[in-house]
């Protein structure tokens, strides 16, 4: 068979032996020479006749970090956050995997996003927060990010992303108690406006919103649900469809609140056995509940969802035991730090801290790197946090 070229492969001679494999430094090496590629130069005839609305469609379709990059190309690509029809493009973009909002243990005032596409970590600088004391992601809707301070009495709103940034106005009942608080929006995007409910568990609720700027209280606790609401803190509430909803216990169930009838609802669930540190998450429409779930000395992390017909937790996954067995004979604590369709996890004990992601639809588990101290080593510890979809056009 005569030597030839056929495509891109070729036929080796007969008299001649195959190649030697080269070793990874010669690689390397090559690769550093740059052997192994060619860069292409865009031709500038070509391309300065690209339609200008193609352009704006491909750059809200570029991934976040890679968008704030070519807000330095010029002027024109920087106004864009302003541009209605830039706006246009982006709500036409698929919504990607929510980011992660975390405060950290070390730097309480300031807070570390995740990207969990990239696998990377940010750390943004929120100038309008307040310095002088602690705030705290509380929930989040159309990617505007809650916070609350530490005493429970101010509300602000912002924009993580763009640094857009609103301090609510004054609630007009003064509670003191800890509160949970919800999130919704009024339509499909944020520029229809957006709700706030913060709720006590001695049944004091009040709800914000955005379009009159102003804290309004629609009524009353009903009868029927039992006081004090025996909140579960340590969960997140989670909202479907203009809906908000809160775990509580004693009874155990949940509470639910509709922010466009303003109705209050009870279910009464039981909680599975042996279950701790638990919390609700949603998954396109569908609540679910995640939790530790401890027995002699081993210790899962279990997912669950709610059977509507029942009432009833359903198991549908859990933590792969090989991730399980480092668990095995410690004191585990967990914390949900995003509860929209895909959950990041922090599990920690004395002798352990790690995070990991699940992801309720394709049912992944994956590790999280650790966040590092901007340019450092030190590994910090996440105390709080909330998912939120990042959206670039969102203002407040």
């Amino acid at each position: 068979m005569a030597a030839g070229k056929s495509g891109s492969f070729k036929l080796l001679e007969p008299s001649k032996p195959p190649p030697s494999k080269k070793s990874r430094k010669e690689q390397d090496r090559g690769k550093l020479l740059g052997t192994t590629g060619t860069t292409e130069v865009m031709e500038c005839e070509i391309w300065k006749e690209f339609p200008e609305d193609l352009i704006e469609a491909v750059i809200a379709r570029l991934p976040i970090a890679t968008f704030f990059r070519f807000r330095t190309v010029c002027r024109k690509w920087n106004s864009l956050l302003d541009s209605q029809s830039f706006s246009q493009h982006c709500a036409q973009v698929p919504q990607a995997n929510p980011w992660f909002y975390t405060i950290t243990h070390e730097n309480v005032n300031s807070g570390a996003m995740y990207d969990p596409s990239l696998k990377k970590w940010h750390h943004p600088t929120i100038s309008s927060l307040p310095t002088k004391m602690i705030v705290l992601p509380v929930a989040s809707a159309g990617g505007l990010v809650c916070f609350i301070d530490i005493g429970h009495r101010n509300f602000y709103v912002c924009n993580p992303l763009t640094q857009s940034f609103k301090e609510l106005p004054a609630r007009s009942v003064k509670v003191w108690s800890r509160i949970a608080v919800g999130m919704t929006l009024n339509g499909n995007a944020v520029s229809e406006g957006y709700k706030i409910l913060w709720v006590c568990c001695d049944g004091e609720y009040e709800v914000y919103d955005s379009v009159k700027n102003s804290w309004t209280r629609p009524g009353s606790m009903p009868s029927n649900i039992k006081l004090p609401l025996s909140l579960n803190f340590k969960s997140q509430a989670v909202s479907i469809d203009g809906t908000v909803y809160f775990m509580r216990s004693d009874p155990e169930g949940i509470v639910s609140y509709d922010m466009v009838t303003g109705v209050w609802t009870q279910f009464i669930i039981p909680a599975p056995r042996h279950l701790s540190d638990h919390t609700l998450a949603e998954c396109g429409g569908r609540i679910m509940l995640v939790g530790l779930l401890t027995k002699n000395a081993a210790t899962c992390v279990c997912i669950w969802e709610l059977q509507k017909m029942t009432l009833l937790w359903k198991e549908v996954d859990r933590m792969p035991n090989i991730w399980c067995l480092e668990f095995y004979g410690k004191h585990v604590r967990m914390t949900c730090l995003g509860n929209k369709g895909l959950l990041m996890l922090s599990l920690r004990s004395r002798q352990m801290n790690r995070l990991v992601t699940y992801n309720v639809k394709s049912r992944e588990w994956l590790k999280v790197p650790g966040c590092l101290v901007p340019r450092g080593r030190k590994r910090q510890w996440i105390a709080c946090g909330t998912a939120f979809h990042p959206c670039l056009t969102a203002t407040v």
